[in-house]
């Protein structure tokens, strides 16, 4: 594979690890916020931390002899394209988005999870990879198995479309903004996304799927449920941290299941 770097101990600009940190893993967790490292870290085996270098913060742990790199991309597309653009020059494969969102489809509950099966390119880093007629769609076999480690923990979840934005607020239709002003081209944005089906609003994932299908790898994306946009912007007592163990289990029943299919 081309853009591998040759030299295992280079560490990368931007995520401060090497190759030979990252012992041969191929899997990678991708988090959001750098302090849900280390919680997602310890459900998995044997786990260290490597780095920590502006949003960039890695762990390195294993589930059964499988290594595993748990690092967080920051807020939105951006940064996450700078890490997997510097992961796969690791030699990580797969990518497995693990995130926090809030729906707007009123049968979703709060604590649901939901297993994007492509998203909406509502942010410009894709655009930089690939033009707006390309499809940011997530990888089948990862998917598949996200939805059978789901199952296997009993789980609640939906799969479907997301939308990844640029922006929190008036890329969302959000109106508590600063200024409390939505561009016209956004003002009933939420209404038409639900019309066509669209699940959830989030910021990074059809960045992933679209640079990690332009280099031919794999990807796929996981978030929980926090807010129900079609009743509140709140945040319950509980659901957060409920969220982020489910996030951690059904990521580890992935990596366990599709490791054990070999690479592909």
């Amino acid at each position: 594979m081309t853009g591998i770097v040759s030299d295992s101990t280079a560490v990368q600009y931007h995520i401060g690890v090497s190759r030979a940190m990252l012992r041969g893993a191929r899997y990678v967790l991708l988090p959001g916020d750098p302090d849900r490292v280390e919680p997602i870290a310890s459900c998995l085996d044997r786990a260290t931390e490597l780095a920590r270098h502006r949003e960039y913060r890695s762990a390195l742990g294993y589930v059964d002899d499988t290594p595993v790199l748990v690092m967080s991309t920051g807020i939105g597309s951006p940064s996450t394209g700078i890490a997997v653009e510097e992961l796969a020059r690791l030699g990580v494969t797969h990518f497995l988005r693990l995130g926090t969102t809030g729906a707007i489809q009123p049968h979703i509950a709060l604590g649901d999870l939901i297993i994007s099966e492509g998203a909406v390119r509502l942010e410009g880093t894709s655009g930089h990879y690939a033009p707006v007629e390309y499809p940011a769609v997530a990888s089948l076999s990862l998917t598949q198995k996200l939805v059978e480690a789901a199952l296997h923990h009993n789980f609640s979840y939906q799969t479907g479309i997301c939308c990844s934005s640029d922006s929190f607020w008036p890329g969302q239709e959000r109106y508590d903004s600063f200024s409390g002003y939505v561009q016209r081209r956004f003002q009933g944005s939420l209404d038409e996304w639900q019309h066509l089906g669209v699940l959830n609003f989030e910021m990074e994932t059809s960045a992933l799927f679209t640079i990690a299908r332009t280099f031919g790898l794999h990807a796929a994306s996981l978030c929980g449920v926090i807010a129900l946009r079609t009743q509140s912007e709140s945040v319950q007592e509980g659901v957060y941290a409920q969220v982020k163990e489910r996030l951690a289990l059904v990521a580890r029943e992935t990596v366990k299941r599709h490791a054990a299919l070999g690479a592909r």
